[in-house]
Protein backbone atom coordinates (compact mmCIF):
# COMPACT_ATOMS: atom_id res chain seq x y z
CA UNK A 1 0.00 0.00 0.00
CA UNK A 2 0.97 3.56 -0.53
CA UNK A 3 1.16 5.86 1.92
CA UNK A 4 0.25 9.63 1.41
CA UNK A 5 1.82 12.18 3.47
CA UNK A 6 0.74 15.91 3.38
CA UNK A 7 3.74 18.79 3.87
CA UNK A 8 2.44 21.97 3.39
CA UNK A 9 0.97 22.16 -0.36
CA UNK A 10 3.15 19.06 -1.00
CA UNK A 11 1.76 15.77 -1.43
CA UNK A 12 4.45 13.41 -0.71
CA UNK A 13 3.55 9.43 -2.02
CA UNK A 14 5.81 6.78 -0.20
CA UNK A 15 5.46 3.66 -2.54
CA UNK A 16 7.61 0.22 -1.14
CA UNK A 17 10.14 -0.53 -3.48
CA UNK A 18 12.28 -2.74 -2.01
CA UNK A 19 11.20 -6.72 -1.57
CA UNK A 20 11.48 -6.76 2.04
CA UNK A 21 8.65 -3.56 1.91
CA UNK A 22 6.85 -5.05 -0.87
CA UNK A 23 6.58 -8.88 0.93
CA UNK A 24 5.19 -7.21 3.67
CA UNK A 25 2.61 -5.50 2.00
CA UNK A 26 1.88 -8.44 0.08
CA UNK A 27 1.66 -10.15 3.53
CA UNK A 28 -1.66 -7.48 3.73
CA UNK A 29 -2.75 -8.81 0.93
CA UNK A 30 -1.84 -6.04 -1.73
CA UNK A 31 -2.14 -6.96 -5.13
CA UNK A 32 -0.43 -3.91 -6.61
CA UNK A 33 2.49 -4.67 -4.32
CA UNK A 34 2.42 -8.14 -5.67
CA UNK A 35 2.57 -6.69 -9.44
CA UNK A 36 6.07 -4.65 -8.20
CA UNK A 37 7.47 -7.84 -6.52
CA UNK A 38 6.62 -10.26 -9.35
CA UNK A 39 8.27 -7.81 -11.79
CA UNK A 40 11.68 -8.04 -9.79
CA UNK A 41 11.51 -11.72 -9.06
CA UNK A 42 10.17 -13.49 -11.71
CA UNK A 43 13.00 -13.22 -13.72
CA UNK A 44 15.55 -15.04 -10.99
CA UNK A 45 13.00 -17.44 -10.24
CA UNK A 46 12.75 -18.60 -14.10
CA UNK A 47 16.39 -18.53 -13.94
CA UNK A 48 16.56 -20.72 -10.70
CA UNK A 49 14.23 -22.96 -11.94
CA UNK A 50 15.93 -23.61 -15.56
CA UNK A 51 19.59 -24.25 -14.15
CA UNK A 52 17.81 -27.40 -11.70
CA UNK A 53 15.47 -28.51 -14.15
CA UNK A 54 17.00 -27.45 -17.89
CA UNK A 55 13.31 -28.09 -19.13
CA UNK A 56 12.00 -24.51 -20.38
CA UNK A 57 8.35 -25.94 -19.91
CA UNK A 58 8.59 -27.58 -16.65
CA UNK A 59 11.11 -24.41 -15.29
CA UNK A 60 7.88 -21.96 -15.97
CA UNK A 61 5.29 -24.30 -14.45
CA UNK A 62 7.70 -24.11 -11.08
CA UNK A 63 7.98 -20.63 -11.57
CA UNK A 64 4.65 -20.10 -11.72
CA UNK A 65 3.78 -22.23 -8.22
CA UNK A 66 6.69 -20.52 -6.74
CA UNK A 67 5.22 -17.04 -7.66
CA UNK A 68 1.65 -18.27 -6.40
CA UNK A 69 3.19 -19.67 -3.43
CA UNK A 70 5.18 -16.17 -2.86
CA UNK A 71 1.40 -14.49 -2.73
CA UNK A 72 0.30 -16.94 0.01
CA UNK A 73 2.79 -17.78 1.96
CA UNK A 74 4.14 -14.38 1.96
CA UNK A 75 3.09 -13.17 5.96
CA UNK A 76 5.99 -16.45 6.38
CA UNK A 77 8.70 -14.28 5.46
CA UNK A 78 11.03 -13.33 8.66
CA UNK A 79 13.64 -10.62 7.56
CA UNK A 80 16.03 -11.59 10.04
CA UNK A 81 16.63 -14.94 8.40
CA UNK A 82 17.73 -12.98 5.13
CA UNK A 83 16.82 -11.09 2.02
CA UNK A 84 13.42 -11.18 0.45
CA UNK A 85 15.09 -12.36 -2.90
CA UNK A 86 16.95 -15.24 -1.16
CA UNK A 87 13.99 -16.27 0.44
CA UNK A 88 12.00 -16.50 -2.82
CA UNK A 89 15.02 -18.13 -4.23
CA UNK A 90 15.14 -20.65 -2.05
CA UNK A 91 11.04 -21.91 -2.20
CA UNK A 92 12.23 -21.81 -6.01
CA UNK A 93 15.10 -23.87 -5.74
CA UNK A 94 13.15 -26.46 -3.61
CA UNK A 95 10.44 -26.55 -5.71
CA UNK A 96 12.65 -27.61 -8.89
CA UNK A 97 14.40 -29.56 -7.17
CA UNK A 98 11.19 -31.04 -5.62
CA UNK A 99 10.10 -31.98 -9.35
CA UNK A 100 13.60 -33.39 -10.78
CA UNK A 101 13.26 -36.17 -7.59
CA UNK A 102 9.63 -37.07 -8.43
CA UNK A 103 10.39 -37.27 -11.64
CA UNK A 104 13.11 -39.43 -11.06
CA UNK A 105 11.05 -41.43 -8.75
CA UNK A 106 8.63 -41.65 -11.12
CA UNK A 107 10.69 -42.92 -13.97
CA UNK A 108 12.88 -45.53 -11.36
CA UNK A 109 9.16 -47.35 -10.58
CA UNK A 110 8.20 -47.43 -14.37
CA UNK A 111 11.62 -49.11 -14.31
CA UNK A 112 10.48 -51.62 -11.75
CA UNK A 113 7.26 -52.32 -13.06
CA UNK A 114 8.59 -52.72 -16.79
CA UNK A 115 11.44 -55.33 -14.99
CA UNK A 116 8.60 -57.23 -13.21
CA UNK A 117 6.61 -57.77 -16.03
CA UNK A 118 8.78 -58.54 -18.23
CA UNK A 119 8.78 -62.26 -18.79
CA UNK A 120 11.55 -64.12 -20.85
CA UNK A 121 10.26 -66.44 -23.04
CA UNK A 122 10.37 -69.98 -22.48
CA UNK A 123 10.93 -72.76 -24.61
CA UNK A 124 9.46 -75.30 -23.52
CA UNK A 125 10.47 -78.14 -26.47
CA UNK A 126 13.85 -76.87 -26.17
CA UNK A 127 13.96 -77.51 -22.40
CA UNK A 128 12.62 -81.26 -22.79
CA UNK A 129 15.11 -82.01 -25.54
CA UNK A 130 17.68 -80.67 -23.35
CA UNK A 131 17.10 -82.43 -20.24
CA UNK A 132 15.77 -85.59 -22.54
CA UNK A 133 19.98 -85.28 -23.93
CA UNK A 134 21.14 -84.74 -20.70
CA UNK A 135 19.72 -88.06 -19.12
CA UNK A 136 20.48 -90.28 -21.86
CA UNK A 137 24.45 -89.13 -21.30
CA UNK A 138 24.05 -90.08 -17.70
CA UNK A 139 22.90 -92.98 -18.34
CA UNK A 140 25.33 -93.99 -20.87
CA UNK A 141 28.00 -92.89 -17.77
CA UNK A 142 26.13 -94.97 -15.45
CA UNK A 143 26.49 -97.87 -17.89
CA UNK A 144 30.25 -97.51 -18.36
CA UNK A 145 30.68 -98.14 -14.23
CA UNK A 146 30.99 -101.67 -12.88
CA UNK A 147 27.70 -103.22 -11.86
CA UNK A 148 28.97 -102.87 -7.51
CA UNK A 149 29.93 -99.11 -8.58
CA UNK A 150 26.19 -98.35 -9.96
CA UNK A 151 24.52 -100.10 -7.62
CA UNK A 152 25.99 -98.30 -4.80
CA UNK A 153 25.34 -94.82 -6.50
CA UNK A 154 21.86 -95.71 -7.50
CA UNK A 155 21.15 -96.16 -4.05
CA UNK A 156 23.12 -93.26 -2.67
CA UNK A 157 21.80 -90.73 -5.17
CA UNK A 158 18.98 -92.23 -6.65
CA UNK A 159 17.10 -93.73 -3.42
CA UNK A 160 18.32 -91.24 -1.24
CA UNK A 161 20.52 -93.26 1.24
CA UNK A 162 23.39 -92.55 3.47
CA UNK A 163 26.30 -94.20 2.87
CA UNK A 164 25.58 -96.41 6.02
CA UNK A 165 22.15 -97.23 4.50
CA UNK A 166 23.82 -98.11 1.72
CA UNK A 167 26.27 -100.17 3.43
CA UNK A 168 23.69 -101.56 5.46
CA UNK A 169 21.24 -102.75 2.47
CA UNK A 170 24.44 -104.25 0.52
CA UNK A 171 26.06 -105.99 3.60
CA UNK A 172 29.54 -104.90 2.77
CA UNK A 173 31.63 -102.59 4.81
CA UNK A 174 31.21 -98.56 4.66
CA UNK A 175 34.96 -98.20 3.72
CA UNK A 176 33.87 -100.37 0.96
CA UNK A 177 30.57 -98.51 -0.03
CA UNK A 178 32.52 -94.78 -0.04
CA UNK A 179 35.31 -96.30 -1.77
CA UNK A 180 33.21 -97.66 -4.84
CA UNK A 181 31.16 -94.42 -4.35
CA UNK A 182 34.23 -92.34 -5.03
CA UNK A 183 35.73 -94.30 -7.63
CA UNK A 184 32.00 -94.21 -9.23
CA UNK A 185 31.60 -90.54 -9.45
CA UNK A 186 35.25 -90.00 -10.37
CA UNK A 187 34.35 -92.30 -13.55
CA UNK A 188 31.00 -90.53 -13.83
CA UNK A 189 32.94 -86.82 -14.43
CA UNK A 190 35.25 -88.19 -16.53
CA UNK A 191 32.23 -89.75 -18.70
CA UNK A 192 30.37 -86.70 -19.15
CA UNK A 193 33.17 -84.86 -18.88
CA UNK A 194 32.25 -82.57 -15.91
CA UNK A 195 35.65 -80.27 -14.84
Amino acid sequence: MTSTVRRGTVRLVIVPTSPEQLLAEVAKGDGDAFERLYDQIAGPVLGVARRVLRDPAQSEEVAQEVLLEVWRSASRFDESKGSALAWVLTIAHRRAVDRVRSAQASTDRELRDASRSHVVPYDDVADEVENRLERERVQQALGALTDLQREAIRLAYYGGYTQREVSDLLDVPLGTIKTRLRDGLIRLRDALGVT
